[in-house]
C-alpha cells in the first residue's frame, strides 16, 4: 500500500531528492482557470463574486449581500457551540497568544561611534485578509492561528473570507471570530475571494495582505496577486515526516502519519526509519486503522499516492533527509533527539520527543499551524506576530558623523555614476564650509 525505498549512506541522497519540492501534478489548466477569475473579479467585482461563489462553490446566494455574515450571526454564533469545544477554543487562543507575545520585536534606535542613530521601527499592517478553509469541511483552528498573532501586531483592519456550504458557515467558526472580536465575515471562497480581497469590490474593500491556508486554487491566485497586495506563502498540500527508531510505537506513528493524510488526496505522509520491522509494523497499523477513520477515502489515496517510507542504514542519517526534504511538520520520536535535532536545519515546525505529536501544534500548542510546505522550510517560516508588522529603518546623522562619510558617499555615487547622489553628500560639506 505504502511506498518503501532503501537507501544506503552512500546514495542516500540520490534516492531521496526526487521526493524533494513535489508540487500537485502538472496544473496548467488551473492555473489558466485561476487567470481567468481573477481578471474577471477586477473587472465586474460584486457580480463576478457572486456568479463565481454560486458556481464553484456550490451555493445560491440571490444578491451580494447574502455573502456578508451579519454582526448579529457572529455574536450569536458562540450560542450553538457546546461549551467543551468553547472552552477548548478559549485555551487555544490563550496558548497562541502568549507565544507569539514573546515573539513580538521592540523599536530599535542606537548610537554608533560616530554619533550616528541607527535603527529600525515596527508598525503593524493597515488591513489584513484571513483566508480560512471551509466548505465541506471547517476549520476554527485556521481563524486563531491567523487571527491571533494578527491582533497582537496591531492590525486595525481584519477580514475572514471563508467558503460556505450549502450558503451557511458553521458556527465554531463565526464563534472563533466572535472571541477574536472580527466583526468582518465573508462567505466566500477559492481564488474569487482572493481576487476580491485583492483589488476590491462595490461591498469588498480591498486589504494590503492575504494569509492562511487553502487549496490549490487559492495558492495559485495568491501567487498571481502578489504584489498587488502581500502574502505569507504559496501553500502546497500538508505533509508530514516523521523520524522513529525501533524503540517507537509502531501505532503512534501510524495515527500521526494518518492524521495529516486525511487532510488531502494530496498530503503527504513519510516515515524515515532505521529500523524494518517498524516499518512493516507501521505500514500494518495504517491498515488497521484506515478501515476506522470517518475519511478513510481521503487518507487512502494520499497514503497509495503520497506516502513513503525512508529506510536508511542508521537513524544519525535521518537529518540529511529532514533537510533534503524540508518537511512542514516534522516529529522526531528516537531515543537520542537532541543530538540529531541540531542537525536539523530545515522543518516548519519540530516536534521533540514521543508526546508531541502534530495535532498539538494544530490547535493548543502554542505556536501558528500556518507553516511553509513543499520544501519551501529552506527559505522560509511559518506564520507569526512577524508577518504582520513593518519594518522600518531609522537614520539620523549628525554633522561630526556627516563629515566622517560624507566622502566615502561621493565616491561610490560617482564610481555608479549617479552625479545627484555625489552632489547631495557634497553639498551639505560644502554649505557647511
Amino acid at each position: 500500500m505504502i511506498k518503501k525505498i532503501y537507501c544506503t549512506e552512500k546514495n542516500l541522497e540520490r534516492k531521496v531528492k526526487p521526493y524533494a519540492n513535489i508540487m500537485e501534478g502538472n496544473n496548467d489548466i488551473k492555473r489558466k482557470t485561476v487567470t481567468k477569475i481573477l481578471a474577471k473579479l477586477k473587472k465586474n467585482g460584486d457580480s463576478a463574486l457572486l456568479e463565481t461563489t454560486n458556481k464553484l462553490d456550490n451555493n445560491t446566494f440571490k444578491n451580494i449581500k447574502e455573502i456578508i455574515v451579519s454582526k448579529k450571526e457572529i455574536k450569536e454564533a458562540k450560542y450553538k457551540c457546546s461549551k467543551s469545544f468553547l472552552s477548548a477554543l478559549n485555551l487555544a487562543i490563550k496558548r497562541v497568544s502568549d507565544y507569539q507575545k514573546k515573539l513580538k520585536p521592540k523599536n530599535l534606535i542606537y548610537k554608533d561611534k560616530l554619533g550616528i542613530k541607527l535603527g529600525c521601527i515596527w508598525n503593524p499592517i493597515n488591513s489584513c485578509g484571513l483566508y480560512v478553509p471551509g466548505g465541506k469541511a471547517f476549520y476554527p483552528s485556521s481563524v486563531i492561528m491567523n487571527g491571533v498573532p494578527a491582533k497582537l501586531a496591531g492590525v486595525k483592519r481584519l477580514i475572514i473570507a471563508t467558503p460556505a456550504y450549502k450558503n451557511m458557515i458553521r458556527p465554531e467558526i463565526l464563534a472563533a471570530a466572535e472571541m477574536l472580536e472580527i466583526e468582518e465575515v465573508y462567505k466566500i471562497g477559492g481564488s474569487q475571494a482572493v481576487g476580491a480581497m485583492t483589488y476590491g469590490t462595490e461591498t469588498i474593500k480591498k486589504v494590503d495582505k492575504i494569509v492562511g491556508p487553502g487549496n490549490f486554487y487559492v495558492a495559485e491566485a495568491k501567487k498571481q496577486v502578489f504584489g498587488l497586495v502581500g502574502i505569507d506563502s504559496v501553500a502546497g498540500p500538508s505533509e508530514i515526516m516523521i523520524i522513529a527508531d525501533k524503540y517507537s510505537n509502531p501505532e503512534w506513528v501510524a495515527i500521526d502519519l494518518l492524521s495529516q493524510a486525511e487532510h488531502d488526496e494530496e498530503a503527504r505522509a513519510i516515515l524515515v526509519t532505521d529500523d524494518k520491522k517498524l516499518a512493516d509494523n507501521v505500514e500494518k497499523s495504517i491498515s488497521k486503522f484506515l478501515k476506522k477513520l470517518s475519511r478513510k477515502k481521503i487518507a487512502s489515496e494520499s497514503i497509495k499516492k503520497n506516502g513513503l517510507i525512508i529506510i536508511i542504514p542508521k537513524i544519525s542519517l535521518s537529518y540529511l533527509v529532514a533537510n533534503l526534504l524540508a518537511p512542514e511538520h516534522l516529529e522526531v520520536m528516537v531515543k537520542n533527539k537532541k543530538k540529531l535535532i541540531k542537525n536539523i536545519k530545515n522543518a516548519g515546525a519540530i516536534f521533540a520527543g514521543r508526546y508531541s505529536p502534530e495535532a498539538l501544534g494544530d490547535y493548543v500548542a502554542g505556536p501558528s499551524h500556518v507553516l511553509p510546505t513543499s520544501g519551501n522550510a529552506r527559505f522560509e517560516s511559518g506564520l507569526s506576530i512577524l508577518d504582520f508588522l513593518k519594518r522600518t529603518s531609522y537614520i539620523e546623522a549628525n554633522k561630526k558623523g556627516f563629515a566622517k562619510l560624507f566622502r566615502p558617499t561621493e565616491v561610490i555615487a560617482n564610481s555608479e555614476g549617479l552625479d545627484a547622489h555625489a552632489k547631495s553628500a557634497t553639498i551639505r560639506f560644502l554649505k557647511r564650509k
